[in-house]
């Protein structure tokens, strides 16, 4: 199933290049190829778990260069609890989990800007534990 028949048009409230510099200056990265590093991995992953409108409407606020990253990969068969994303995105770049830590929550909280608040908790509400706190928020249960 091929979703590319139509443009993708992107109604981020920042450029990719704005993205980046916030990204580099948030996550304190030396230069900015290390902040698209980071960007491009994060996103990578991230569109491995999002799925549904959530997934749509959030490529839709991102700007076209990251959409494209997020979009191009297919939708894991097993979604990853936060701390599992992490570990995954650390082994699949070759980083440490708290590297990898450091550089999701940096991208994240640029993610979460872009999403806003009322997409952001849908996209939470469909994904297991530890993503919340992957995205700077508490992390709610319910007592058993």
């Amino acid at each position: 199933m091929n979703h590319q028949q139509q443009p993708f048009r992107s109604t981020a409230g920042m450029t990719f290049d704005q993205m980046l510099e916030q990204v580099r200056y948030e996550g304190a990265y030396a230069t900015r190829a290390q902040a698209e590093e980071a960007v491009r991995a994060v996103l990578a992953a991230f569109g491995r778990q999002v799925t549904g409108e959530e997934r749509v409407e959030l490529a839709a606020r991102l700007p076209y260069e990251a959409a494209v990253t997020f979009t191009s990969q297919v939708p894991a068969t097993e979604p990853l609890t936060g701390w599992g994303f992490v570990k995954d995105l650390a082994a699949r770049i070759g980083g440490s989990p708290a590297t990898t830590r450091w550089d999701t929550g940096t991208v994240f909280r640029v993610v979460a800007q872009l999403a806003g608040e009322t997409l952001l908790s849908r996209i939470l509400a469909q994904l297991p534990s530890g993503y919340a706190l992957l995205f700077g928020r508490a992390e709610l249960t319910q007592a058993a």
